[in-house]
C-alpha cells in the first residue's frame, strides 16, 4: 500500500566523519523524490538508511504509521515494505529472469499460479516477455536492469528505492530506460526515492528534488523551484551554469532585481535564494539558457560582450564558449546558428536566469586590500568548478512543459 515517507533529523557518522547531518524531509504518497548531489554528499548513505542496510545514529524514519527506524527500533530490510533497484543490477546469476523476478514474491504467500501470472505480467510490462527463461549473462545491460526493475515492481511495495540505476548504461539506452522508470513507477503508485549525481536525469524524473551538500539537505523543492530559484551558490553551480562573474551592485535595477557592474559590463540579476544581498562584492551565476548571442555588439550600451572561442555542433544547433573581458568564460551557450571562432558577440541576458549571491571571500579580500581593489575580479577556480559540475541542463522550454 502506498504510504507517506517521513524522515526526521537523520544523522549518521563513520568514525569522525559526519556523513548525514540532521536530514529531514517528507515524500507524500505516490510522489517521486530525486536526491541529487556529488560524490561524498551523503546520498548513498541516506538511501541505505532508508533501506535498512545502514543503521542511523539518530533521527527517525516512518513509512506511513510504520516506524522503520526510531531510537532503538531498526526494522530489517525484509520487513520495510520496500524494494530497491541497484546500480549493478544485483541479479542471481544462476536464476533465469523469471526466477529472479519471482524471488521477490517468496514472502508474499501467494499460491504458485498467482505468482506465475504476476511475474509474467510484469516481465511483459518491461518488455522482456520473450526473454523470461534467459539467464543474466545472456541479457544485455539494459535488459538486466529491466529484470531488476521488474523484480522491484512485482511485489507492489509501498516504497521504491533507486541507487543510480542508469549510470552503467550508454546514453541512448539510459534515456529510454529513464522514460520506462518514470512511467512504470507512477503506474505502480509507489512512493519513490531515487539518487543520482546526474542533474539532467534528476530534472527529467522528479516531482521533487532534494539537493545534498556535505551530508546536509540544502534545498528541497520542485524541479522548477530548484532550477529557477537556487537556495545557495552550491545549488546553482551543481544544477548547471554557463559561468560566473564577480562584481559590485550598482543602482538602477528593476524591482526584484539587482544591477551588477562586472568586468564584462553591467548584468541584471535576481538575488539568489530570494534573499537580499548583504552589500559588497557579489558573484553572478548565469544559466546557459539565460544567454542569447547577438553579433556586432555596440560598446556604448554597456551590455556584456565577448569573443567566441569555441563552437560545437550539437545536432539541433550549436554550443558556444564565449570569452569575456577579465578572463571569464561562459560555456554551453546555445544558438541554432553557428558563430565562428573569433566572432565578437553581445550577450543578451535574461535576469531570471542570472543569480546574484553575496561573495564573502571576495568581501574579505576587498576589505583587506583597501578601497582601490578591483570590484570586477573574476575567479577562474570558481568558473572551472561551475563548468565541470554543470553538464548540460534542460532549457527553459523543457522545464515549462513538464
Amino acid at each position: 500500500m502506498t504510504a507517506r515517507l517521513r524522515v526526521e533529523n537523520l544523522s549518521k557518522s563513520f568514525g569522525p566523519t559526519r556523513v548525514l547531518d540532521r536530514v529531514s524531509f517528507t515524500v507524500p504518497p505516490g510522489r517521486f523524490l530525486v536526491l541529487l548531489g556529488p560524490s561524498g554528499s551523503g546520498k548513498t548513505t541516506l538511501l541505505r538508511c532508508l533501506a535498512g542496510i545502514e543503521r542511523a545514529d539518530s533521527g527517525s524514519i516512518h513509512l506511513g504509521e510504520l516506524p522503520l527506524a526510531r531510537e532503538r527500533t531498526h526494522l530489517p530490510p525484509d520487513r520495510r515494505d520496500l524494494a530497491m533497484v541497484f546500480q549493478d543490477y544485483a541479479l542471481w546469476p544462476h536464476m533465469t529472469a523469471t526466477a529472479n523476478v519471482g524471488y521477490a514474491l517468496r514472502r508474499r504467500r501467494l499460491d504458485r499460479e498467482q505468482s506465475r501470472l504476476r511475474v509474467e505480467r510484469v516481465l511483459e510490462r518491461v518488455g522482456l516477455g520473450g526473454h523470461a527463461e534467459q539467464f543474466p549473462h545472456q541479457l544485455s545491460g539494459g535488459q538486466q536492469q529491466r529484470v531488476a526493475l521488474a523484480r522491484a515492481l512485482v511485489a507492489e511495495p509501498g516504497l521504491l528505492l533507486f541507487d543510480e540505476p542508469l549510470s552503467n548504461l550508454d546514453a541512448d539506452l539510459r534515456e529510454r530506460l529513464r522514460v520506462e522508470i518514470a512511467t512504470l513507477t507512477r503506474e505502480s503508485g509507489a512512493t519513490v526515492v531515487y539518487i543520482t549525481h546526474d542533474q539532467a536525469e534528476a530534472f527529467a524524473l522528479a516531482d521533487e528534488i532534494g539537493v545534498l551538500e556535505g551530508g546536509s539537505l540544502v534545498q528541497l523543492g520542485s524541479p522548477e523551484d530548484v532550477y529557477h530559484r537556487p537556495a545557495s551558490p552550491f545549488v546553482a553551480r551543481f544544477t548547471g551554469l554557463a559561468g560566473e562573474l564577480a562584481g559590485e551592485p550598482v543602482g538602477g535595477g528593476a524591482p526584484g532585481t539587482v544591477a551588477v557592474r562586472t568586468a564584462a559590463g553591467v548584468v541584471t540579476a535576481v538575488p539568489g535564494g530570494g534573499l537580499p544581498l548583504t552589500g559588497g562584492p557579489v558573484r553572478v551565476m548565469i544559466r546557459p539558457a539565460a544567454v542569447t548571442l547577438a553579433r556586432d555588439p555596440d560598446p556604448a550600451d554597456g551590455r556584456p560582450a565577448g569573443t567566441v572561442v569555441d563552437t560545437a555542433y550539437r545536432g539541433r544547433g550549436y554550443d558556444h564558449v564565449v570569452e569575456l573581458p577579465g578572463g571569464a568564460r561562459l560555456t554551453g551557450i546555445f544558438d541554432r546558428n553557428a558563430h565562428p571562432r573569433g566572432t565578437r558577440v553581445q550577450l543578451l541576458l535574461d535576469p531570471e536566469g542570472c543569480f546574484a549571491f553575496s561573495d564573502p571571500r571576495a568581501s574579505a579580500a576587498h576589505n583587506a586590500s583597501g578601497p582601490h581593489a578591483s570590484a570586477a575580479h573574476t575567479s577562474a577556480a570558481h568558473t572551472s568548478a561551475a563548468n565541470s559540475a554543470a553538464g548540460t541542463m534542460p532549457d527553459r522550454t523543457t522545464l515549462e512543459v513538464r
